[in-house]
């Protein structure tokens, strides 16, 4: 016999927005004030090179970029925090919650880094504190991520993490004259039953 288990839909409220501190870094909101570093990561075509976005030409497409973001955040659709080493302020990365499913108490995770800091171990740190934030405090019963199977380093980086690849699907995305291929990844709340 199977109990049924009656969830109401989530509310995602970050008013006040939260900082996450872990051993070697602060993740904190994205302002304006980021815009060069948001360009440095967004225009780099080598570490883009998984994300089907356009790449910015200008500052004011990365301004334009964290605007659109907070306006995301304001609503509850997203959350995005700036990854920075706890010495130094200066946005390193990004990490965050995009595609917030209320109703399913789902939201997919995303994460970018500068290519200066790959292999130090920076990206486990901050998506550990990721996780533990979305099922503690937003009350997630399940986080998704989604990769280009080229992109090893991100799904091994989840598998590390205790995400499971849930489906392999078969040009489902579009992008610049080409069918691009995509794994889905998902891990459940391990403080759930």
């Amino acid at each position: 016999m199977r109990t049924k288990i009656l969830k109401s839909m989530l509310v995602f409220d970050f008013t006040n927005f939260p900082i996450l501190n872990t051993q070697r870094l602060t993740l904190r909101q994205i302002v304006t004030n980021d815009a060069n570093e948001m360009f440095a990561l967004r225009s780099n075509p080598e570490i883009m090179k998984y994300i089907p976005r356009e790449l910015p030409k200008t500052i004011d497409d990365a301004i334009k970029h964290i605007e659109f973001m907070q306006g995301l955040l304001e609503s509850g659709e997203c959350i995005n925090w700036a990854i920075c080493l706890k010495d130094d302020q200066k946005l390193i990365g990004n990490i965050g919650y995009f595609r917030m499913q209320p109703e399913n108490h789902r939201a997919e995770v995303g994460y970018i880094l500068s290519s200066e800091f790959h292999g130090k171990g920076i990206m486990q740190e901050a998506l550990t504190e990721i996780i533990r934030y979305g099922f503690e405090e937003i009350k997630l019963h399940s986080i998704e991520a989604v990769t280009a199977p080229e992109n090893e380093s991100s799904w091994k980086l989840l598998e590390k993490n205790g995400f499971v690849r849930e489906g392999y699907f078969k040009q489902d995305t579009y992008w610049q004259g080409k069918f691009l291929d995509s794994y889905v990844f998902s891990l459940l709340n391990p403080n759930e039953s």
